[in-house]
């Protein structure tokens, strides 16, 4: 046919005719669409890494090994004054299969989030959900095994925590709620609901999950376990912080940035109140 063969060859322009071939834009390479996801995986690496070649165990470091560089621990949190754990634990994994599942979540939901919510919301919901589950697992664990405290005096009666799991959730949870039909109107609607499903279901099932690993480790004495407790400050953190936000997508920038910051400084706040219940529990 004619109009095929006219269409798929490269057209010819005379030097004075005017016109100038349109430029064509090669795709952005992901790294540079959700650069934040990309540093936050790459900095649990970077630690991760340097905690091998210090002289942790690849496969299954140990509790004291993990504590090292930054695990949570209620003791060391309540008693050693050592708050920074709150920080350092999201981004300790305890061997190479806790990191990798982490990082595949946290690289496919962050993928998601970065367009909705910038890089600088990425990183601002993946420290202060991360420590939102921290601080419940740290108020979790002070309320189990306090009574052991008192017998032994021993902060190792306290389990450690760690991973970036906490924050996942918290992205999952933000996600869930930035993306609903009546934030994007300018997305398919089929596509959308699809998205969002996946969401509530990853959330859904590894919550599941979580709780049945915790309690057959339980019930055969298993020296690891799962921070269910962590999952869940995240992901009700994740709504908090997502509640006030509107998505960057179809929204004038001067408004996403302010809906951004009241997200952060509602959740810090909240967390800032949390971090002083804490501070107030019995220590004797």
């Amino acid at each position: 046919m004619g109009s095929y063969s006219s269409a798929s060859e490269p057209e010819i322009l005379s030097p004075g005719s005017g016109a100038m071939p349109q430029p064509v834009r090669k795709p952005r390479p992901s790294w540079a669409v959700a650069p934040a996801t990309y540093v936050l995986v790459g900095i649990n690496c970077v630690v991760f890494l340097t905690m091998c070649a210090r002289g942790c165990s690849f496969w299954l470091p140990t509790v004291d090994q993990i504590l090292y560089f930054g695990a949570d621990n209620a003791g060391l949190v309540l008693l050693g004054h050592q708050w920074w754990r709150i920080g350092t634990a999201m981004f300790v994994h305890v061997g190479f299969w806790h990191i990798l599942l982490n990082m595949w979540c946290l690289w496919n939901l962050g993928l998601l989030a970065e367009p909705l919510m910038g890089s600088a919301g990425v990183v601002a919901v993946y420290l202060l959900t991360g420590a939102a589950g921290d601080m419940l697992s740290t108020f979790a664990n002070w309320r189990a095994y306090y009574p052991d405290w008192i017998r032994f005096h021993d902060v190792h009666v306290f389990p450690a925590g760690a991973g970036a799991s906490g924050a996942i959730f918290g992205i999952a949870g933000a996600l869930i709620l930035l993306l609903n039909p009546r934030r994007l109107p300018m997305v398919p609607q089929p596509e959308l609901r699809k998205l969002r499903r996946s969401v509530i279901y990853f959330a859904a099932i590894n919550l599941v999950l979580g709780f049945g690993i915790f309690f057959g480790a339980e019930a055969i004495h298993s020296g690891i376990s799962i921070d269910n407790m962590a999952h869940i400050g995240g992901f009700t953190s994740g709504l908090l912080f997502a509640a006030p936000m509107v998505p960057r997508l179809g929204t004038s920038r001067p408004r996403f940035q302010g809906r951004l910051r009241a997200a952060v400084a509602i959740t810090a706040g909240v967390l800032a109140l949390f971090g002083f219940f804490l501070a107030q529990l019995p220590r004797s």
